[in-house]
């Protein structure tokens, strides 16, 4: 029993803990990185060595979310087996790994090899589509673990 709070309650810190570091990284340091221009006096980054410093920062972030895609599965697995069922953690829960894998395994290496290619393919509409499509797709990972946690946590009280 006491080792079942241990998963549980370190269940709810990864959650958490992911939660807060795609709010931080979507809602502020992008937003600093980009416009760093406005705080930096005398230095200029232009919008595709800012995007090569951002692209960093998301590719050793995605080790993160890969760690917490794989810790979902193996929670809800055993919650699944051990009869914890419920249909808004099921959703949300295939939604987080869904969209982290889709974010780690798809978005940020092609950002990425884009980026390498030089700022020519960072200017066209296939790159514009694919950055459009991995900005959405972190905002449905930042629900989608918000409505995990909440949902874990109501779950978790009324044991």
């Amino acid at each position: 029993m006491k080792r079942r709070i241990y998963l549980d309650f370190g269940y709810l810190i990864v959650l958490a803990t992911s939660l807060g570091a795609v709010i931080v990284l979507g809602a502020f340091v992008a937003p600093v990185i980009f416009h760093a221009d406005r705080i930096v006096i005398g230095m200029t980054i232009d919008n595709y060595n800012a995007g090569i410093i951002m692209g960093e920062i998301f590719h050793r972030f995605s080790y993160w979310i890969y760690l917490l895609a794989a810790y979902v599965v193996v929670y809800e697995l055993m919650a699944y087996k051990s009869g914890q069922r419920d249909s808004i953690v099921f959703g949300s829960s295939v939604t987080v790994v869904f969209s982290s894998l889709m974010f780690s395994a798809v978005y940020a290496p092609r950002i990425l090899s884009m980026q390498a290619l030089g700022v020519e393919a960072t200017q066209s509409d296939t790159f514009a589509n694919i950055h459009i499509a991995s900005e959405l797709d972190f905002k449905i990972l930042a629900i989608a673990i918000l409505v995990l946690f909440i949902k874990r946590l109501m779950l978790l009280r009324i044991k």
